[in-house]
């Protein structure tokens, strides 16, 4: 509910250009693309640093077990 009162009382258009790409959007949506682009790049880069982490605790749990009682 307050993303939609954030993005009806940012309605003033502002100028984009985005390589080579020219036009105009409502400042509301513009900021509201960049935060979710924004939060898709954070949690691609949480993703691949969780998965490095299981396979590192994995290769050791395997190196503890080889060695074990």
């Amino acid at each position: 509910m307050l993303l939609i009162v954030f993005i009806a009382q940012n309605q003033a258009t502002v100028p984009l250009q985005y390589f080579g790409w020219n036009g105009s959007v409502g400042l509301g949506l513009t900021m509201f693309i960049s935060a979710v682009a924004g939060g898709l790049v954070i949690a691609v880069v949480a993703v691949a640093r969780i998965m490095q982490l299981r396979s590192t605790t994995a290769a050791q749990r395997k190196k503890l077990n080889h060695w074990g009682p």
